[in-house]
């Protein structure tokens, strides 16, 4: 009987289920939707139980489809990983939720954000975490529910309160409550896990007034964590070998497990991550360290660096300004102009992430003439994607000594040539994509094949062949290339920006 992998990504706006033969390739694919309730004051809330839902149904649905059409029989599935939304957690007692999941998005926790740092907390948080202090990461917003929610803290204050990412939520249902664990790149996104240790850390917990919580126990990334029917769509439970955060796991799937190997996530934002190797680096002030992945015997840190706005550049061109009506046009009204005519967009609509942290900034676009065209501003909305990239690249380079070799990009700007190519040019390095889109269900396939000791490790893991393209640097000796002498003029308007 032939093996195949199941793999669950759940993420913010639904869960997609995939299942993967040995060899790396898709055979069939379902999805399920996901509600997110966002409120006026900046809260981003779901539904514990539709979390879980979504992946039942996106699990039964993708079996369906694998037996109507004769591609495998259920029974050949041989095991299951899960890559989730990070940040997001869940809070519960024996009775079940205390209060909807709090999504990564929510901003409730500003305020004791920004008390901690005046508290003088936050160098002592970034050393043990490796994490900034911002609502972005769990453990903020968990004090935030402990101070305002009278049932969570009694909950809590009594001892019955189990906290969990989505991982450690699903497994639990899955389970029927009886495992209670988590991974190791899950944890280190909580503010409440010491990335020196690999454990939870009581001084963090006591910094953000959460003592009393149960947590749960943290695995690698490849771990044997449970078994499960998925109620009863399998006639003999599935083993769970993987659980992972989704860009971790795209990092995996990227096989970036060299030190200096990146990946670059590109959609409405854009997370990159750089593998670190096996010891924490020094701290960088401009990215922050985190867990890449974990394997039995083996942890691989990373550096990462958000980028707030990417695609949402894009979308408010075509949207608010009606600069162009079809995105997938936006390559050759690129290429309609030979350069951006001295434009240059600062994407601050929303705040600049890294380098520069300047959340309170504005966006603009500068160099305008009366002989800029629409062609002009969208090209140079395009350019500062790779822009921003190499921004976070150039500044962990020089606070960590720790230098991208290579990059691998996936998301969906991945898919336009132009700024693919740009970002080669930019960055002086080839560019990767995959041919398929779904790089962060194949590295949760790939660390469950590790697991379930389908694979033998990463070296087994890293020889699939699989279907890539490459988008190799410009090179005109010594003198820079336009892309290169465009992130200068850029930079140079970014450093005006964030100086103001």
């Amino acid at each position: 009987m032939s093996r195949y992998i199941l793999a669950i990504d759940q993420g913010t706006s639904g869960t997609k289920s995939i299942v993967f033969s040995l060899a790396g390739h898709e055979v069939a694919s379902a999805s399920a939707p996901l509600h997110t309730k966002y409120t006026p004051d900046g809260k981003a809330e779901q539904n514990p139980e539709a979390i879980y839902r979504s992946v039942i149904d996106s699990v039964a649905a993708c079996v369906r489809k694998l037996e109507t059409y004769a591609l495998i029989r259920r029974g050949e599935i041989t095991c299951a990983g899960i890559a989730n939304q990070r940040e997001t957690f869940v809070l519960w007692d024996d009775n079940g939720p205390l209060y909807d999941a709090v999504v990564w998005q929510c901003k409730r926790s500003v305020d004791i954000c920004n008390e901690l740092k005046e508290a003088g907390a936050e160098p002592e948080i970034r050393d043990r975490s490796g994490l900034i202090l911002d609502p972005y990461f769990s453990g903020t917003k968990l004090t935030s529910l402990l101070r305002n929610v009278p049932s969570v803290r009694a909950s809590h204050d009594a001892g019955d309160a189990h906290f969990g990412t989505v991982d450690t939520w699903l497994v639990h249902r899955l389970t029927g409550g009886r495992v209670y664990a988590t991974d190791q790149t899950n944890a280190s996104r909580t503010l409440l896990f010491n990335i020196h240790t690999l454990d939870w850390d009581e001084e963090l917990a006591g910094i953000l007034g959460t003592p009393l919580l149960r947590l749960p126990g943290v695995y690698p990334s490849a771990h044997q964590f449970s078994e499960s029917t998925f109620e009863e769509i399998f006639d003999t439970p599935v083993p769970i070998t993987a659980m992972i955060g989704d860009s971790h796991a795209a990092l995996f799937g990227e096989r970036c497990y060299q030190p200096g190997e990146a990946k670059a996530t590109l959609g409405t934002g854009s997370s990159i991550l750089i593998n670190a190797g096996d010891t924490a680096p020094s701290v960088s002030p401009s990215a922050m360290t985190t867990i890449g992945f974990g394997l039995p015997g083996r942890t691989d840190y990373a550096l990462e660096g958000i980028v707030v706005s990417a695609g949402s550049v894009l979308n408010w061109l075509q949207r608010d300004l009606a600069l162009f009506d079809d995105p997938s046009r936006l390559d050759e009204i690129a290429h309609s102009v030979v350069d951006t005519g001295g434009v240059y967009v600062v994407p601050g609509h929303a705040g600049l992430g890294a380098p520069f942290w300047k959340m309170d900034a504005k966006g603009s676009i500068a160099g305008l003439t009366f002989g800029t065209s629409k062609a002009h501003i969208v090209r140079a909305a395009l350019e500062c994607i790779p822009y921003q990239i190499r921004s976070i690249v150039d500044a962990i380079a020089e606070e960590t000594g720790i230098h991208c070799r290579s990059i691998r990009a996936d998301g969906g700007i991945s898919r336009n040539e132009f700024v693919m190519q740009w970002m080669a040019d930019t960055l002086g390095l080839p560019v990767h994509t995959f041919i398929f889109p779904d790089v962060t269900a194949l590295g949760a396939a790939l660390l469950a094949g590790i697991g379930a000791g389908i694979y033998s490790g990463i070296g087994e893991v890293n020889s699939l062949a699989l279907a890539e393209r490459v988008r190799d640097p410009a090179h005109s000796g010594s003198v820079e290339t336009p892309a290169q002498t465009g992130y200068a003029a850029w930079r140079r308007h970014m450093d005006h920006l964030v100086s103001l």
